[in-house]
C-alpha cells in the first residue's frame, strides 16, 4: 500500500487524519510493540492507543525502530477521565511513554462520571493544543448531546469522536449529527460488532474478490469515516491495510447501510 495514496480526513487547524487507523486495545508489552511494527511496515501511518491500555512505551518503540519521520505519522492517545485536575501532567506523560513532543489527536476518552467534569476537561484538552502539546483534539465514547455541551460552552467543536461503529450498527441520523457539527466520526471494533458471515457482506466480497472484513472496512472509508481495526496477527495486519484497491458502488452501501436496521 502506498502511503501517500491513502485517503485522509481534514480536521481543523490543517490537520490530516487518515482514514484508516491501526487500534492498539488490548495489545500489552512486546505484542504491542511486533503489532505497531507490523502495521507500520504494513503501510498504516495513523496509530491509535490511549492512556489507559498501558502501551504507550511500546508504541513510541515500534515507531522510533520504523525510521519513519514523525510528520508522516498520526498518532492519538486519550485522556482517562477519573484525570481531572491531571490532564496536563497525563498528556505528559504520554509524550514520554511516546517518545514525542506532541501527538496529533488527544482524546477524552470517555465522558467523566460527574457531568459537571466534562466542560472543564474540555478546556484543558483546549489549552494543550493551544500549546502544541496536541495537534487537534476531540472526545470518544460521547452522545451527541454531550458533544453540544461542549460546543455551547466553549465554541469549540469536537474534531473527532471516537465510537463503537460498523455495519449493523449504522445509525444515518448519528452519523448526519456528527457532519452537521463539522465532527469527524471514527469507528473502533468494526469487527467484534458484525456478522462477517452475513448474507450481505459475504455477495459483496466475493464480487470484489476480497474478504468480508475488508467489506466492512472499505464501506468505513467509503463513508469518510475513520476505521482503526485491530490485530496482532501481522498477516491479518497486511489484509486490513488492503482495502484501496476496490471501492463500493453506490448501491452496495446502501445495502451494507441497511444492515443497521436491522
Amino acid at each position: 500500500m502506498d502511503h501517500d495514496d491513502q485517503p485522509t480526513v481534514l480536521l481543523p487547524g490543517e490537520v490530516r487524519m487518515p482514514l484508516l487507523g491501526f487500534g492498539t486495545w488490548q495489545a500489552t508489552g512486546k505484542s504491542a510493540y511486533d503489532a505497531v511494527l507490523a502495521a507500520l511496515d504494513a503501510g498504516y501511518r495513523h496509530i491509535d492507543t490511549a492512556t489507559v491500555y498501558g502501551n504507550e512505551k511500546e508504541v513510541g518503540e515500534a515507531v522510533r525502530e520504523s525510521d519513519l519521520r514523525r510528520e508522516d505519522l498520526f498518532i492519538t492517545t486519550k485522556l482517562p477521565p477519573n484525570r481531572v485536575g491531571r490532564e496536563r501532567e497525563t498528556l505528559e506523560a504520554s509524550l514520554e511513554a511516546l517518545g514525542t513532543d506532541h501527538v496529533d489527536l488527544w482524546l477524552i476518552h470517555w465522558p467523566p462520571a460527574s457531568p459537571g467534569d466534562s466542560i472543564p476537561l474540555w478546556r484543558e484538552l483546549l489549552a494543550a493544543r493551544d500549546e502544541n502539546l496536541t495537534r487537534a483534539i476531540g472526545v470518544s465514547n460521547y452522545s451527541t448531546p454531550e458533544m453540544d455541551e461542549l460546543i455551547q460552552a466553549t465554541d469549540e467543536n469536537p474534531a473527532v469522536n471516537q465510537i463503537k461503529w460498523s455495519p449493523f450498527l449504522y445509525d444515518r441520523q448519528r452519523h448526519i449529527e456528527h457532519r452537521d457539527r463539522g465532527v469527524v466520526l471514527e469507528g473502533y471494533s468494526p469487527f467484534k460488532t458484525s456478522d462477517l458471515s452475513d448474507p450481505v457482506l459475504t455477495r459483496v466480497a466475493s464480487a470484489h474478490g476480497v474478504s468480508p472484513a475488508q467489506v466492512v472496512l472499505r464501506w468505513h472509508i467509503d463513508h469518510e469515516i475513520v476505521a482503526i481495526p485491530k490485530s496482532v496477527t501481522p498477516d491479518r495486519i497486511r489484509a486490513n491495510a488492503d482495502i484501496f484497491r476496490f471501492s463500493l458502488t453506490a448501491e452496495e452501501m446502501r445495502d451494507i447501510d441497511a444492515l443497521g436496521a436491522v
